[in-house]
């Protein structure tokens, strides 16, 4: 059960740094929005690479084909925060990571259009119902009481979930064959050269980069590195999972993340209303925990089957 304690810790410290970059967006990153952060996380990708090499001094010795592979998979992971922050920006972390249960159902429907994988009943009815669970999340309640779409938020995450889904193929392919310490290394040190790329290329986000850092060093650099510290401990514990179990069970694992999600956000709500605040009426409540309980059940359905 080594597998399944790594899995669930994963979520728990992902469930931290939604809350954490929420925080990062509305009170240091107003202006410089989310290419800024996406800037930040990037470059402090940097602290995990000596870290790695004390782990696994061999970590350079990897073929170019599979570091091709991993910098796809870099890429992947800078388009997952890209989608991930735009929606975040404009709605509450405990509505938006629901929609990462779609992760499963895109990588068993990438399977069946690029491997010829077949799909049993139970699976397609499986998927139906973590899309019934999204779909309930996407509308919400607004002051007039009046219902609509939180359009934004369902084309963002969604793509995000499907880059997800192809990320985890591309890792567990490259991991399996090299090692687990290897296959982390090239895929941060491809988050850093993004990073760097963003910073010399885009004058916009060079500028804002700097001018958080002026302003406010002290605060941004902590959050940024704790947050940074919590993702790659938790990326690590997934890497070291998903070689333990397949990956149908280690995503099922990721779909705590929600639920993390949710109860972190009540509790600071009410802990710390005047620092952070979720809607905690009894619609949003009710509809949060619904929608989590049949997300689940829909993926604890579909990948128990597969």
């Amino acid at each position: 059960m080594t597998w399944f304690l790594l899995a669930l810790i994963a979520p728990f410290l992902y469930a931290i740094t939604n809350h954490i970059d929420k925080g990062l967006l509305s009170k240091y990153f107003k202006e410089g929005g989310v290419g800024t952060l996406i800037l930040f996380s990037a470059l402090l990708s940097v602290l995990a690479l000596p870290v790695i090499l004390i782990f696994d001094p061999s970590v350079l010795t990897v073929d170019p084909y599979r570091i091709a592979i991993l910098a796809t998979v870099g890429l992947l992971d800078i388009a997952i925060l890209w989608f991930y922050l735009l929606a975040l920006k404009g709605d509450e972390p405990s509505i938006i990571i629901v929609f990462y249960q779609l992760v499963p159902v895109f990588a068993l429907g990438l399977g069946y259009l690029i491997l010829g994988e077949t799909l049993t009943q139970t699976q397609l009815v499986a998927m139906a119902i973590v899309i019934l669970g999204t779909t309930l999340i996407s509308f919400e309640l607004d002051e007039d009481n009046k219902f609509s779409l939180r359009l934004a938020t369902i084309c963002f995450m969604t793509l995000a979930a499907l880059a997800w889904a192809l990320e985890s193929v591309l890792f567990k392919y490259v991991a399996l064959e090299e090692d687990v310490w290897r296959s982390l290394f090239w895929e941060h040190l491809m988050l850093v050269l993004i990073g760097v790329f963003l910073f010399t290329s885009v004058r916009t986000y060079r500028y804002h980069f700097l001018n958080a850092l002026r302003q406010n060093s002290a605060a941004i650099l902590g959050l940024n590195v704790t947050n940074e510290s919590l993702y790659m401990i938790g990326n690590i514990t997934v890497a070291f999972a998903v070689m333990l179990a397949p990956v149908s069970l280690i995503l099922l694992g990721q779909s705590f993340q929600t639920f993390f999600v949710f109860l972190i956000g009540i509790l600071l709500t009410l802990v710390l209303p005047h620092i952070y605040q979720e809607k905690l009426t009894r619609f949003s409540v009710a509809q949060k925990l619904l929608a989590i309980l049949i997300t689940g059940y829909g993926t604890w359905l579909l990948l128990a089957t597969t």
